[in-house]
């Protein structure tokens, strides 16, 4: 006891520990300091250690109290005294070392030293410290532990969902392909017609552009014409007014302005023409355009159904990248598992052993009580041996009682039948008497 693994506390701290900690109800109240110090009182510390055994090891302190011997025992108050010390004694040796106390002894509980019982109470108090960190430490790693269960059961479960999806992305149903392949064919003819109606258009586009640009030169030569036409017009009629002409030069003037105004309106028929061929040109590229917008409409759409795909890929890539996102999750987990795993298995062993001292402490425990079931077996003989002679006795004893019930029974009807003579003779007698008397009474 000299030298401690543990500290030694004093006795208020024991006080306060245990009313809180180990005692309840009224034990708690009347636990004081005066039940440890100056000396121990026996009762408080026996029940005290009945308490903490009780939560340690949920053995109830009205258990101690039971006699495991037969029945029938001379005196039982004293062996029930004397069961629930030593059924505490055994079971303190027992956890006491647990706590690093090894010399533990009968005098601790029959008549307990102050020193003494402070160090065992403070082992006692060290050890439900460490206990309860342990807990502490087990409830957490059980937690952890559940935790990543219920994480892997999740990912797993959101491992076989995005497996399920990206069969479901990846592969096309059978009752589609054909349409998949049909759309895949028309939309390559589609951009194949597309790019040779881009490359007409382009051409038309051209073309309608080196019109206008013929269109609006004519124009602007018409105009210039029609401009010359009116100067001319307007110099004709002030040289009129002015210059009086032969009527040969009037006439040859008048036919070269008619042949003028012939071909004026010859090139007007030709650029009328013109005009009306480039508005069915136009008309035919309106159509054309009209045409190229259902077309760009159609790509429109096949453009959408692509954007579509492509969301899915990317998609199908972020679902890719998540499944190897959990994948290296689900591998820590595991790594975890096993680390959990052998802190379980390094813990099973420990218990195996444990379990092993366990078991051969109750083997022993066996052992011993089956030599003291031996003793009562040859206890139980003899007093089967008593009791067969108590029933040869109480046999002789009912024999003797029937002889004396039929005794009496002789003595009654005996008694009986002499009652019934001196009935008759004291009747017999009174009347004598009577007639005596009679007879005096005549006489005299």
């Amino acid at each position: 006891m000299t030298e401690n693994t543990f500290p030694l506390y004093t006795a208020d701290v024991l006080v306060s520990f245990y009313r809180t900690e180990v005692l309840t109800g009224q034990e708690a109240k009347h636990f004081t300091k005066s039940d440890l110090t100056p000396i121990p009182k026996p009762e408080a510390v026996q029940t005290l250690y009945m308490r903490v055994l009780y939560l340690l090891y949920r053995f109830r302190p009205e258990c101690h109290s039971m006699v495991p011997i037969v029945e029938n025992i001379q005196y039982p108050p004293y062996h029930e005294g004397i069961t629930t010390i030593i059924s505490v004694y055994t079971r303190m040796r027992q956890f006491l070392p647990m706590c690093m106390v090894y010399d533990f002894s009968m005098n601790d509980l029959l008549a307990p030293v102050k020193q003494k019982t402070l160090t065992i109470l403070s082992a006692i108090l060290n050890f439900l410290h460490f206990r309860k960190q342990r807990m502490e430490i087990m409830l957490e790693t059980q937690a952890r532990f559940r935790a990543g269960m219920d994480k892997l059961q999740a990912y797993t479960r959101g491992n076989l969902e995005a497996e399920k999806k990206i069969e479901k992305l990846t592969t096309i149903p059978p009752e589609q392909q054909a349409e998949a392949d049909e759309l895949a064919a028309a939309l390559s003819e589609l951009q194949a017609t597309t790019m040779h109606e881009y490359q007409q258009v382009n051409a038309q586009n051209d073309s309608i552009a080196e019109w206008k640009t013929k269109i609006a030169e004519k124009t602007q030569k018409l105009a210039q014409v029609k401009v010359d036409v009116s100067s001319l017009k307007e110099d004709l009629g002030r040289l009129k007014s002015q210059i009086v002409e032969s009527p040969e030069e009037l006439r040859s003037t008048m036919e070269k302005m008619r042949e003028n105004v012939k071909n004026i309106k010859i090139s007007i028929k030709e650029t009328e023409e013109r005009i009306v061929e480039m508005q069915n040109m136009v008309q035919g590229v309106t159509q054309s355009e009209a045409e190229i917008h259902q077309t760009y409409n159609l790509l429109q759409d096949l453009e959408s159904s692509m954007n579509n795909t492509k969301q899915r890929q990317e998609e199908l890539q972020e679902l890719m990248a998540q499944y190897e996102k959990i994948q290296k999750e689900l591998k820590n987990l595991c790594v975890e598992e096993g680390q959990l795993k052998r802190a379980l298995d390094l813990k099973l062993d420990k218990e195996c052993k444990q379990n092993i001292r366990r078991q051969k402490k109750r083997e022993m425990k066996e052992q011993h009580v089956q030599d003291v079931l031996g003793q009562c077996n040859q206890m139980h003989q003899k007093r089967e041996e008593m009791a067969d002679k108590i029933q040869e006795i109480t046999g002789e004893t009912q024999q003797l009682k029937a002889k004396i019930k039929s005794l009496r029974d002789v003595c009654s009807k005996e008694t009986a039948k002499a009652q019934a003579l001196f009935d008759t003779m004291y009747t017999a007698m009174l009347k004598l008497h009577k007639r005596i008397d009679m007879h005096i009474k005549e006489i005299s």
